[in-house]
């Protein structure tokens, strides 16, 4: 097996074969780790065995931006390479086979080959779609079958439905293009049911048509004394199969999801969706089975948490909320915290907050290991990956009152 390997290495090939699962899932020796990137990760995707993880990096400037290959063995992650983008990646998604990374980059999504990434050997970018000018893609997702990829165009307030299939197949161009889905202003989050009948996305704001009262600050002043001029965002519900055939029809139900909803997470049985509510300073939680039929009282708890709270994921077996709290708008470069809920009480509030663990600055994005064991999170202001043991999370008690 050794020199099997050491023969598929040095051609570049079967590079995936060669790796030891156990071993790339080991544990660290601490709970807690950051490993230093050269420019801001956003999007974080693992494969399937743990053994890689990929990081969307985003430069300054946008020359230095690309994509970073780090590897996992015995309890260990390192940097392997950066690869270089012409453009800024923000969200990025793993086909479920491997063999596609597929990053939302401004007005255009890129598919790149795992394969090149991971050797570092050859073009990796097989296609480009654009989404328009000022479509301003940032967040990706694909279905489970790999047929459907969905992007959320920010700037269009609409997803974007591309037939991936045909696009394998008979190239990467706007022909694979099967239509949009309107929805509201801003939309960001992807996340799909288990049974991936339904996807769920996030809208910051409610557009004037929809005629939602007004329930919010402006974004980034909660100390000012400016009353409430906009709406809260949305929760919306996408019907996967309407959106292979009629996406402009797809979007089949929303609810309002406090002001400035922008990440989403959804429990392992599907029975429940946590959004953070970035202007609200909490997370909401949504019971789906209302939400497609009874949207108007789906809501079933908000817990309070920290500053401008960005990403969210469910760990522990859906017994856990984790939450980033960003403070994006008091600058990027203090290091923050992530807030710990547990998901059974959120309906009681406050109550449900179990703790702290550090963070780096502005924690962006959040991804969980296929295990469940590794959370690993992109600190945008400090330039780092922060990795994670779920079941050793060095959670500080709040404090007493």
């Amino acid at each position: 097996m050794r020199i099997w390997c050491a023969i598929a290495m040095a051609a570049t090939v079967a590079w995936a074969a060669c790796a030891q699962p156990a071993s790339c899932n080991a544990a660290a020796a601490e709970p807690l780790a950051h490993i230093a990137l050269p420019a801001h990760p956003f999007g974080v995707a693992v494969s399937q065995d743990g053994c890689r993880v990929f990081v969307a990096l985003m430069a300054a400037q946008g020359k230095d931006s690309g994509i970073a290959v780090l590897e996992r063995a015995q309890g260990r992650v390192k940097l392997a390479r950066v690869v270089p983008l012409h453009v800024r990646p923000a969200g990025i998604v793993l086909t479920h086979d491997g063999k596609l990374l597929i990053a939302a980059a401004q007005d255009s999504v890129l598919v790149l080959d795992t394969r090149r990434l991971a050797a570092g050997d050859g073009e990796p970018v097989l296609g480009t779609f654009h989404d328009g000018p000022m479509a301003g893609s940032i967040y990706v997702n694909v279905a489970a079958d790999d047929k459907l990829l969905f992007v959320s165009d920010e700037g269009a307030a609409a997803i974007t439905v591309i037939d991936l299939e045909r696009a394998r197949a008979k190239g990467f161009d706007a022909g694979a293009v099967v239509g949009k889905v309107p929805v509201g202003r801003g939309p960001i989050a992807l996340t799909f049911s288990p049974d991936g009948r339904w996807l769920y996305t996030t809208s910051e704001l409610a557009p004037s048509e929809w005629d939602w009262p007004k329930a919010c600050k402006p974004e980034g002043q909660a100390q000012s004394k400016a009353g409430a001029v906009r709406p809260e965002g949305a929760v919306i519900v996408v019907d996967v199969a309407k959106a292979r055939t009629d996406p402009a029809h797809a979007a089949v139900a929303r609810a309002p999801a406090g002001c400035s909803p922008v990440r989403l997470a959804i429990s392992p049985a599907g029975d429940r969706i946590y959004v953070t509510a970035r202007n609200s300073n909490a997370v909401l939680a949504f019971d789906t089975a209302r939400l497609s039929g009874d949207a108007a009282h789906a809501r079933v708890g908000m817990a309070p948490v920290g500053t401008a709270p960005v990403p969210v994921a469910v760990v522990d077996g859906g017994k856990k909320v984790i939450v980033g709290n960003s403070d994006r708008f008091a600058g990027q470069a203090a290091p923050q915290t992530l807030t710990v809920l547990d998901a059974a009480k959120i309906s009681s509030g406050a109550a449900a907050v179990l703790g702290s663990v550090p963070a780096g600055a502005f924690p962006r994005e959040m991804s969980v290991s296929p295990d469940g064991r590794t959370l690993f999170l992109t600190n945008f202001g400090s330039n780092s990956l922060q990795v994670m043991d779920v079941a050793r999370l060095p959670v500080k008690q709040p404090a007493a009152k």
